[in-house]
């Protein structure tokens, strides 16, 4: 049976590691700001496609990351809700300067 990881803590470590690539951590910056924006938008307008657009965008621009540049399989698929969560820590990490585009800047 496969060792599953037990804490938010360990699992972000795990996640910053599965994220060294520059391109692949760009790519989710750039996929959450516009996960950002939709949400602004949909908000706004109310309109059905924003919402739909959302997870397309977010996920998409991510998993281009991963499976082009990272090339490893995206921890979504085993922890869906602390990798969530953990594309949104790393992208206000990344926006504050506390981690860097570059994997050699974490902390």
């Amino acid at each position: 049976m496969e060792n599953r990881i037990k804490t938010y803590p360990e699992f972000y470590r795990f996640y910053l590691s599965e994220h060294k690539d520059r391109t692949c951590r760009l790519l989710h910056f750039i996929g959450t700001a516009l996960v950002f924006v939709i949400l602004f938008i949909a908000g706004y307008t109310g309109a059905a496609l924003y919402w739909f657009l959302i997870p397309v965008v977010g996920y998409g621009f991510a998993w281009v990351g991963h499976f082009f540049f990272e090339k490893n399989k995206p921890a979504t698929f085993k922890y869906p809700l602390w990798s969530l969560y953990s594309d949104f820590k790393m992208f206000f990490q990344i926006l504050s300067g506390r981690i860097g585009f570059d994997s050699g800047k974490d902390s």
